[in-house]
Formats: C-alpha cells, structure tokens, sequence
C-alpha cells in the first residue's frame, strides 16, 4: 500500500505531530511520498532529511489506483486533496490539526489507530457525491466539481436577486445577499451557517439554502439529487461572486448556472469506531451542559 501524504505548512503549524506521524509510517513498512513543500517545512522543524524518493511537487502527478491519501490538516486541506484528486477512484484519510474537523474526523494525536486500521483493514470507505456546475464564466476558467456546495453571493453592498428553478420549473425569486446548493457532506459547511440543515451524508439530495433573505418566508429547501437546478443572477452591481468550495470567481449580472450531481464519487476513509452521528456530537457539543464548566 502506498500513502499519499499532503499538507499545506504554515509557520503556525507545529510539526512535532507530522514528524512523529511520517516516523510511524516508515516503521510500519509503509512506501510513502509528501508534497515538497511539506517535506522542507519538515526538515527545517524537525531536522529530519526527506530523500527525493519521498518527494513530489504535484500532487495529482503522485496519484495512483493502489495509493491511499493522508490529508493532514483541517476541511479546507482536505477540500484542496478533494479537488486535485477530481473524481478518480483514490481513498482519502483525514487527519485533522486543525479547528473543527467535520471532514477530516481522525485527531491529529490519534493518528496511530489510524494507521493501526490501515494495516489491519479495519475501516470502511464512504461515498460522497459532488456537483457539476456549469454556467457563464470566462472561457478559460474551468470550473471545479463541489464536494461541500456552490454558492452564489453579492459583489457590493445591495442584495442580489436569484431565479431558482428545479426540473425546468420556477421556484422562488430570492431577494437576498445569496444562494448556497450543497451536498449532503456540506451541510455541515457553509449552508449550516446560513440556518440549512444537518444531512446524514449517505442521503441522496441536495440543499438549497438562501443567504440572509428579504422574505423571511424563504426557507432552505431539500430536493432530491437526480433534480437539475438552474439559478440566474439578476443584481444591481455590474458584478457578483461565485463559490465552489474554497475557491471564487468574479461573474456577471445575469448569468446563470445549472447544478447537477456528478458521475464521479468522493472516496472517504472512515474508521470503524468513528461515525457520522460521533462526530456531529462531539464538533457541536450535542448533550454537554455548558453549566457544568461553571461550577
């Protein structure tokens, strides 16, 4: 089995941790490559040598069917692995030292039984679905697929209008600072912050969630995945924004994008002792008395 280690190194970031997990990996007889940017951060916090045989400068160059990739750091590192894996049939681990970890759901000091379920086999692998989105953008930018959502938010200060329409059929008119379509997995994300809510991932639909709307009446939305949703921008301001992922564009008033579930999957390794249902309950505090610290 070979592991696909990537990180993205921060001057904040300890490397106590990482050391101790590419440590690990060698003992157990593990054939491993990391991003060389990591591998130098690496050397100059731990001085450690990282050969060039452990080395790679692009990860989508390193992939292969038989590899596993460790993603080390929070959702945004796991979203980035997400997308330079695009689509293909790799399994996918995240390891999280960073803040909340609704993704990458192994803690960054529990990465032994991680690799424990490696080697035993002890884990399972989840499918994800993304969005495909097409629509009016700049000939020579290629949108990315979605794992967490697709969102649409004003450019200035006045609310933007967005025609919502499902299977040919209009919807809603939302008057409002923006639109979010998401996954099952990025209902935790963004669409969460907006007032959306929580869907176990293996459910198959889609999210549409308003932004801040004018009409209170406008309420998130859970529509089924084989639907094709359709939003058009009408704003005031020449221009809006768009989202995919962790990654924006600037577009004009006017345009429109269809959403659609993708053919390609997400592959997510989970451990055997983690579930969704853990995770949700211990990132949201679910059934702690915040009275309790106070006594």
């Amino acid at each position: 089995m070979k592991i696909i280690l990537f990180s993205r190194p921060s001057s904040g970031k300890s490397t106590k941790l990482f050391g101790a997990l590419v440590e690990s990996i060698s003992e157990r007889g593990f054939d491993y490559q990391m991003d060389s940017a990591t591998a130098d951060w690496l050397e100059q916090g731990e001085g450690v040598t990282v050969g060039a045989e452990n080395r790679y400068d692009a990860l989508c160059s390193a992939l292969s069917e038989d590899a596993i990739v460790i993603s080390y750091g929070g959702d945004g590192t796991l979203l980035s692995v997400v997308r330079a894996i695009g689509g293909r049939k790799i399994a996918v681990l995240g390891i999280n030292s960073g803040r909340l970890g609704f993704l990458a759901t192994v803690a960054g000091d529990k990465f032994q039984s991680a690799l424990d379920a490696l080697q035993s086999g002890k884990f399972s692998i989840e499918k994800r679905s993304l969005l495909r989105i097409e629509g009016d953008v700049e000939e020579n930018i290629a949108l990315p697929l979605a794992f967490n959502e697709f969102s649409i938010q004003r450019g200035g200060r006045g609310m933007i209008g967005i025609k919502v329409e499902i299977d040919s059929r209009t919807v809603a008119n939302y008057w409002s600072d923006g639109a979010i379509v998401a996954t099952p997995t990025g209902s935790t994300a963004y669409s969460l912050s907006a007032g959306g809510p929580i869907v176990a991932p293996e459910c198959r639909c889609m999210i549409l969630t308003p932004i801040a709307p004018h009409n209170l009446t406008m309420r998130p939305i859970v529509i089924p995945d084989t639907s094709v949703v359709r939003l058009t921008i009408d704003a005031r301001d020449p221009q809006a924004l768009v989202g995919i992922d962790n990654e924006n564009f600037t577009i004009n008033s006017g345009a429109s994008f269809t959403i659609t579930r993708a053919e390609e999957e997400v592959f997510l390794m989970q451990l055997q002792n983690i579930s969704f249902y853990d995770t949700l309950k211990d990132k949201m505090m679910w059934g702690v008395d915040s009275r309790e610290s106070k006594q």
